[in-house]
Order: C-alpha cells, then structure tokens, then sequence
C-alpha cells in the first residue's frame, strides 16, 4: 500500500500556545493547571544541529486532532484484548516513555516479555524499531506490541471493531481525518504522529552546546571529553546513537535472545541489539535489552571490565574500553546533563483526563 511507503521528509505546520513556553524540539506553551490542554498547536520542529528525519508527514499533517487522537489511543487499554493494557502501561513519562523498575516489561495478565520496553522520543529520525529492527516504519511500529501475545493480544481487526463502536472515537476521527469510518490506516497514523512529535532536545547538554546559559561543571565537562572519545562511536551527538546493530558483549553464547539474527537471519547479526539514545539515561533504567543492569555505574563496569568475548562481538569493544574509577564518575556526570526534564513533565504528552 502506498501509505506504508518511506518518503521524502517535508515537514509542516505552525506553533502557538498560550502559557508557559517549553524549550527545543517540540516548542509549545501550555497551562500546566488545564488537565485537558484545550488549546494546544503542535508542531513538529527540528532541533538545532539534528539531521534531517526519516519520518514525514506528507501524507499524515501534523494538525491538533491528530495529534490528540494519537494521544487518547496511546493511552487507551482497550487496544488489549481485555482492556486491561495500553501502550502508556508500559511507556511511563517519567521515564522517558519506558518501563521503569521493570527487567523487562509486564503485559496482559501480567505476562511477562523478554525484552525491556525501548523509551519513546526522536523516533522521527529512526527507519527501523524494536531492539531487532523488526519494524521498518513508525505508521506499523503501534502493530508488534497490540498483537503480542504477552502485551496487548489484541488483533488490529478487533481494535478497529471496538474502535468504530464508539460514537466519541468516531467523532474524534471525523475532526481529524474527515472520516468517522475508522480504519487502520488512519488509527495508526494518529499513533504514530502522537509519537513523531515526541522530541526530546532540551536538556542541559543541549544548552551547553548550543551556547545557551547553561554552564557544565569540571566534571562535567571530563565526562563529555571522555565521552567523545570512548562513547561517540555508536552514540553518536546529537541522537546520541548511530541507529546501527552492534554486539556489546552482554554474552558470550547466544541461548536467550538472538537478536537481530531473529529479523536477517544472518549469522553475523547474532546477539548484535539496536544501539540506545542515551538521552534521558539517567531516568530510563533498567539498561540493555533485557534490563540486567539496574544503574549507569553497573553500565560502566561492563564496558571497562565485563565484555564478552564472541565471534559477532562489535571490533570497537574488543578488549572492553579502560576506564578509571574517576572517569566512570565523570561519565555518568556527563550522561545526567542528557536529562530532558521540559520533555519528562510536559504536559501535553501526559495522559489526559
């Protein structure tokens, strides 16, 4: 289908809020005491210094309804087959839209899945998603968990059944995509536009480097040094990730999660995982794909100390990268200065009552 076709990115529309106005990315002024933000104008605005994005919205223009559409269907459990889950179950703000405190993410009858939930922020420039690179596109993202059977277990057929039996979503739907016949395409992208528009791009660092006020300290600015010399190969600035498949050394047999082999069926994708944005790091633990490290200084340990050894391991990680007691200090200084706090509170990704 012509809808589910990558396209050139043309991005659009305008921005105009009343209230309080909060920082880069998504540029927006919202009364933090209206619950129900009435009055939004979204937009979607490249950060200064990021790349162009994958994603477009061509055929899917960033307007207010949708946007507030994409919002109610994240947050909504009747996606799940028994109503009891959403995709903001296991997506928390404050974690920068990922399952906080959980090794890996419980779903429908608390079932449990082999991988922990991936934040959600900056998926605009991602072409692939999942920890495997199982999706190609972000309108098809919202299907892998609706149909899991360990998170949503729901079929996209029933969802749009119960969709279309509600006189409010059809409604809903009439304002934002001159249709109240609810169909796939349109709930998806109403989804995926809610989540473009999710950009993290305001915390200290970015103001350190953009010239700003803020002013890093010694430490802070060691980590960043350090960073940029030990890190920046697969997280590279501004996204903080090359978007590429890597193998880290988490294990040296391959009996649990194969990884991206699972999608290629190449034996030199075994046990290589989507390598992370470390923005918001600081609020996003449990870290790597299967949450086994339950903080940035147990992270550290593994690089400077635990890698394994294996056929697929990345070249960049043989032999592990030396690290101080001092400069792990200075690094998990630096990685705290990725913390968005206007992207954790903003109000108008929060669920709305």
């Amino acid at each position: 289908m012509k809808w589910l076709k990558m396209l050139t990115v043309r991005l659009i529309n305008a921005l105009a809020l009343s209230g309080v106005c909060l920082g880069f990315g998504l540029t927006s002024c919202v009364d933090p005491m209206d619950d129900q933000v009435q009055d939004e104008n979204i937009e979607f605005k490249i950060p200064p210094g990021f790349p162009t994005p994958v994603y477009q919205f061509t055929d899917n223009e960033v307007t207010n309804d949708r946007f507030k559409l994409g919002r109610k269907l994240f947050y909504d459990k009747l996606l799940s087959r028994n109503n009891t889950i959403s995709c903001g179950s296991c997506h928390l703000q404050q974690g920068a839209f990922t399952h906080i405190d959980h090794r890996v993410s419980h779903g429908i009858d608390d079932l449990e899945g082999t991988r922990n939930a991936p934040p959600i922020y900056n998926l605009a420039w991602h072409s692939n998603f999942f920890w495997d690179g199982g999706v190609n596109h972000l309108e098809l993202q919202p299907i892998g968990p609706i149909q899991n059977p360990v998170e949503m277990d729901e079929t996209l057929a029933n969802v749009i059944t119960k969709l279309n039996a509600s006189s409010e979503y059809r409604s809903l739907f009439q304002k934002a995509y001159g249709s109240d016949s609810i169909i796939s395409q349109t709930m998806l992208r109403a989804i995926a536009q809610f989540m473009a528009v999710m950009v993290s791009a305001d915390s200290k660092y970015d103001h350190y480097v953009n010239g700003q006020t803020s002013v890093f300290n010694a430490q802070e600015i060691n980590g960043l040094n350090l960073f940029r010399q030990k890190c920046e190969s697969c997280h590279s600035e501004p996204l903080f990730t090359d978007l590429n498949y890597r193998n880290n050394g988490i294990d040296s047999v391959f009996n649990f999660d194969q990884g991206r082999f699972v999608i290629s069926l190449d034996a030199n994708d075994m046990g290589k995982f989507k390598v992370p944005s470390l923005r918001n790091v600081e609020v996003s633990y449990p870290y790597m794909h299967d949450g086994r490290f339950k903080s940035l200084e147990k992270v550290m340990d593994h690089y400077s100390g635990g890698v394994k050894n294996s056929t697929t391991l990345d070249p960049l990680l043989a032999g592990g990268i030396p690290l101080t007691t001092q400069e792990k200090s200075d690094l998990v200084a630096f990685l705290k200065t990725l913390t968005d706090h206007t992207f954790l509170s903003n109000p108008i990704f929060s669920e709305q009552n």
